[in-house]
């Protein structure tokens, strides 16, 4: 629960600082909340209610960089938004779907001059738009005749290792988790990520944990560049049985969590 001091989108804003797996859930909760963006006199004197969408005309402010270009400073909450600016200043509350659809290409501010705060970057807020928050994974089938080539990375993305790690500790699917590189030279002309899990589990949770993984890895990666996943089990030969046999599992459920998997569960009956 957020402090009273806080909304539940300021909580999350909080928690997506510190915290790549909450950062999802973040996005999620910020294209469906009402934000406020400051407006001028001339429209705040019509009466009565505004409906805004993405075609309504809206003359918004705009604020200059240190660096230079500007700004559209948006805010979660009538307490965030006075911290940042003195005296009375008219102020249109909307949907944050509704600003980043009237607003693309322009860069934007969450809570500037806040402790916690967010700049979103025009390929940032269309990626948003398109996604609904949540980046899909994409199925690619490997055809048996290609030759891939595989081998551990030289630069070890320790950032994208722990936040799995703290992702997979949390969700309890994966019993097994590894990593290499991999090189479809048939399709990709640069190597990439490729993390393998040995899972249990409804494949529907199966299928919404990899898209959950696949987003937050890709935001831990150098240039946001795309981390493939797959799926492994011991039964299987090719990548599986280069994961289990050539490779360290960065992750691994912890053993009490493989006891209750082999220790047949008992009924005590009168």
């Amino acid at each position: 629960m957020p402090p009273p001091s806080e909304n539940e989108l300021e909580h999350l804003l909080k928690l997506a600082v510190t915290e790549p797996t909450e950062r999802p859930a973040f996005f999620r909760a910020l294209l469906d909340a009402t934000v406020l963006i400051l407006g001028d006199n001339e429209q705040m004197r019509q009466d009565g209610d505004i409906t805004l969408n993405a075609d309504t005309p809206v003359n918004i402010q705009h604020w200059e960089k240190q660096g230079g270009g500007n700004i559209i400073p948006f805010f979660s909450s009538l307490a965030a938004l006075r911290k940042a600016v003195e005296g009375e200043q008219p102020f249109i509350a909307l949907p944050a779907r509704v600003l980043f659809e009237i607003t693309q290409g322009a860069d934007l501010f969450l809570n500037p001059k806040a402790e916690y705060g967010k700049e979103f970057y025009p390929e940032e807020v269309a990626t948003l738009l398109a996604t609904d928050g949540v980046t899909k994974s994409v199925e690619r089938y490997v055809d048996k005749d290609s030759q891939i080539l595989l081998g551990q990375p030289k630069d070890y993305p320790t950032a994208m290792v722990e936040a799995l790690t703290t992702l997979f500790s949390q969700r309890k699917l994966v019993r097994r988790a590894f990593l290499t590189l991999m090189h479809d030279q048939a399709v990709d002309e640069q190597p990439n990520l490729l993390v393998g899990l040995e899972v249990d589990g409804d494949p529907a949770e199966i299928d919404a944990l990899i898209n959950e993984a696949a987003n937050l890895a890709s935001e831990m990666v150098a240039n946001e560049e795309p981390v493939d996943f797959c799926l492994v089990s011991e039964k299987e030969r090719g990548v599986s049985h280069y994961l289990i046999t050539h490779t360290w599992p960065f992750y691994q459920r912890r053993w009490g969590s493989w006891l209750r998997d082999l220790i047949p569960s008992t009924t005590k009956t009168e």
